[in-house]
């Protein structure tokens, strides 16, 4: 795996036992001990992620809040200084360029946080619709995040800084916070469907403030959360995932975060025409919707769903759920077929189908 690219934490990998695979070019951990393990303790505790794999574009100059409002979904004149809005960029056919994350510092100064496989591609596409005074910067070689989630996460981080953390809301942020010497942003936002933070940090910083979060949280239980727990927890709380609820052919609405998606606002953004005729009614031929297994078989991504013999969708995410215990799935569905108890089978093998029923979502929520 010479050839895959690293963090900045990598080399402290093998001190917490990490088992790595290639993810989307990236020598990541899949899991530190379990990852059921991990699933449970982000759940009931709180849990450390290495997520310096994703992007970070910075977008600044007097034209930038019009650039951002024509390339994003939401409506970006909706942030002040401090907040956070989870938005998709897309093609003019509606297809998912990607979903992020923009932050707004202060008039004229943004920073986009985008998926890691899709970081080069999002800067070549904003870069093709640049215009007037904006100037668009890659800077995700220069920064690390961390992820300190789940219902202990504030009482951990919290040891190491003087700033109040309780007044970061959910979907806000501060920068220049002193967390024992070191400068981070932090935010209140995850992917995990657990309260928490999103850190960021110099990529030269990033092994000391690793260090110091697990050593805060050692007496209340906090662990290294590997991709495969990741994944369980966001896939639980029904995030999409690019690649699988998202891709060039899926568009915002058919995977069910038409929230972040404003075809009322005023600035006309790249497909807007064809987000309007789907979110009309009769509009959209298919969504996603979960599913439950009602007889025996785990819904494994790529799997085909059928009406008695009639092919109607496939499962995007699927996984036996470590809180529920019950296997439960993802699928882009034929819309006639969406409506909650209707009954489906899967090809769980060739020529092996069982059935399952559509439920509703997300599949966990956690208690205020």
């Amino acid at each position: 795996m010479a050839d895959l690219k690293r963090t900045p934490l990598f080399p402290l990998y093998e001190d917490h036992g990490a088992k790595t695979i290639d993810f989307g070019g990236w020598d990541l951990p899949v899991q530190f001990s379990s990852i059921k393990e991990e699933h449970e303790a982000v759940r009931s505790k709180a849990g450390l992620f290495d997520v310096s794999h994703m992007g970070e574009i910075e977008v600044k100059g007097t034209d930038s809040l019009p650039f951002l409002q024509k390339v994003m979904t939401n409506d970006i004149a909706l942030l002040q200084d401090g907040d956070i809005l989870y938005t998709a960029m897309c093609y003019e056919n509606g297809g998912t360029v990607d979903d992020l994350l923009v932050y707004k510092r202060k008039d004229h100064d943004y920073l986009l946080v985008v998926n890691a496989a899709n970081t080069d591609k999002d800067f070549e596409w904003l870069m093709k619709h640049i215009f007037g005074d904006v100037e668009v910067t890659n800077i995700s070689s220069e920064v690390a995040q961390l992820a300190l989630q789940g219902p202990l996460a504030e009482e951990t981080l919290q040891k190491l800084t003087t700033t109040d953390l309780n007044e970061i809301k959910n979907f806000k942020f501060k920068e220049d916070i002193d967390l024992n010497g070191v400068k981070a942003l932090v935010s209140r936002t995850g992917y995990t469907g657990e309260d928490g933070f999103e850190i960021y940090c110099k990529e030269s910083e990033a092994q000391k403030l690793w260090k110091m979060v697990l050593e805060a949280g050692a007496e209340f239980g906090v662990q290294p959360i590997g991709l495969g727990a990741r994944d369980t927890l966001r896939f639980e709380a029904r995030l999409a995932l690019y690649g699988q609820e998202l891709d060039a052919d899926i568009s915002p609405l058919e995977a069910g975060i038409g929230f972040a998606v404003k075809v009322n606002k005023e600035a006309d953004f790249i497909g807007k025409e064809a987000l309007k005729k789907q979110k009309a009614v009769g509009g959209m031929s298919r969504k996603i919707v979960g599913i439950e297994m009602v007889e025996r078989g785990i819904p494994r991504h790529g799997y085909k769903v059928y009406s008695g013999s009639e092919e109607i969708g496939h499962i995007t995410s699927g996984t036996q759920s470590p809180t529920l215990n019950k296997s439960v799935g993802l699928v882009l569905l034929k819309s006639e077929f969406s409506n909650l108890g209707t009954e489906v089978s899967i090809e769980v093998r060739p020529g092996k189908f069982a059935k399952a029923k559509v439920v509703a979502t997300p599949f966990y929520k956690r208690q205020k």
